[in-house]
């Protein structure tokens, strides 16, 4: 179970001294950290770790520490995360090159351990306000467009539901008239005849009244897809309102429902809730709305991986924790599964198994800052390869709770 969240740092040194003395510091200091001998090794546990940073030394055997940022810069896995120079090095045309490749800063030996700290700090906090506004432009502009999409569909659909009642009294007015034409006119001229039996006249008095009462389904049908749109689009709400969880859950279930749908590739998708009794929830509406749609979306992804199910299957359960001082949802689904080494770093920024440009790495990043961070709360996550996975995410009532 994922409780807390470590902070790793690539080393690429080739001098065992070196490393030590930044492991034992870096370990100490808290932080996860992986070493790499030189760069084509560091090349490559970067792509697998993504780590939060990289510390790079300069003088290595092979490729040299520029050339490893440069290739780490043209990946693009790998291009967004900060880099460190290392180097005894005082000439500042190698600190001009170092930035020119794409390190965001440089430490020189020998190291000084609260210097490094500092610096490894700093870069570590830009790094999390670069996600933050991210997820608040990504927040916003998916606000704006789904509140101006739901605008767009409202006028047209108020127009065809308020004229349908019209419409059917219209229709029935007409149809009297013509039973009473029917009913007075007992040898109508052929021509009358003729066209009645081409047109079906029989079937069309029966059939109309089922069409104007099919167009008013689908018209409320509309109106209930609007209305979700409209919660969902709370996103660019920052402030604190109490507000029904199950209704964002629900708006979200509603927006994603297209990819639920059986296709030629992919299974059926069934949702099942178990929804609790809860109370009112005083939260930034519009980020846990964020948070359904990041944890759903990626459940229909695993489940469509999944080929060899029959059905999909996600479950939504709420209740309010033992103590009544929480809420509790459980997303699970019936997907393929996370492995545990990719499961303990799917929280990280940029981290993605997705093909470059199908993932970004930052929907459960940013679910996690938005849960643990802005609302105190906690987001976990229980998995087991082949039998699928499961998203607990628990929000306190206490409306003080905000970091």
């Amino acid at each position: 179970m994922l409780t807390t969240q470590q902070d790793t740092i690539l080393i690429v040194d080739d001098i065992p001294t070196n490393i030590k003395v930044l492991l034992d510091f870096l370990h100490y200091s808290n932080f996860r950290v992986s070493v790499a001998k030189n760069g084509e090794s560091a090349l490559k546990k970067a792509q697998e770790e993504l780590p939060k940073l990289i510390l790079l030394d300069v003088m290595m055997p092979g490729i040299d520490g520029f050339e490893t940022c440069r290739r780490l810069k043209a990946n693009p896995k790998t291009r967004e995360i900060p880099v460190i120079f290392m180097t005894a090095l005082s000439d500042v045309v190698d600190k001009v090159k170092g930035l020119q490749v794409g390190a965001v800063d440089y430490i020189t030996k020998p190291f000084q351990h609260q210097e490094v700290l500092a610096r490894i700090n700093v870069h570590l906090e830009l790094r999390k306000t670069q996600l933050k506004l991210i997820q608040q432009e990504k927040m916003s502009s998916l606000g704006q467009l789904v509140a101006g999409v739901a605008h767009e569909i409202n006028n047209p659909v108020n127009f065809i539901e308020g004229n349908l009642h019209y419409a059917a009294k219209y229709i029935e007015q007409l149809l009297k008239l013509l039973h009473l034409y029917e009913v007075y006119t007992s040898n109508p001229i052929p021509e009358i005849q003729d066209y009645s039996q081409k047109i079906e006249l029989d079937f069309i008095k029966q059939d109309l009244c089922k069409l104007l009462s099919s167009m008013t389904v689908g018209t409320e049908r509309i109106q209930e897809i609007v209305r979700s749109l409209r919660i969902f689009s709370r996103l660019d709400e920052a402030e604190r309102k109490s507000v029904n969880l199950h209704d964002g859950i629900d708006s979200t279930v509603m927006i994603l429902g297209i990819r639920l749908k059986q296709t030629q590739n992919h299974p059926e998708i069934e949702i099942v809730k178990e929804y609790g009794n809860l109370p009112l929830v005083e939260c930034c509406a519009g980020q846990i709305n964020q948070v359904f749609m990041n944890i759903l979306a990626n459940a229909i992804d695993a489940i469509q991986e999944s080929f060899v199910k029959e059905k999909g299957k996600i479950s939504i359960f709420t209740e309010i924790t033992a103590d009544e001082k929480s809420v509790l949802i459980r997303i699970a689904d019936n997907g393929v599964g996370i492995p545990e080494d990719v499961r303990q770093k799917i929280f990280d920024q940029f981290f993605t198994t997705k093909p470059v440009g199908n993932g970004t790495g930052l929907g459960l990043a940013i679910a996690y800052s938005i849960v643990v961070e802005k609302h105190g709360g906690t987001l976990t996550c229980h998995s087991k390869l082949g039998e699928g996975t499961e998203f607990i995410i628990t929000l306190p009532l206490n409306k003080n709770s905000e970091k």
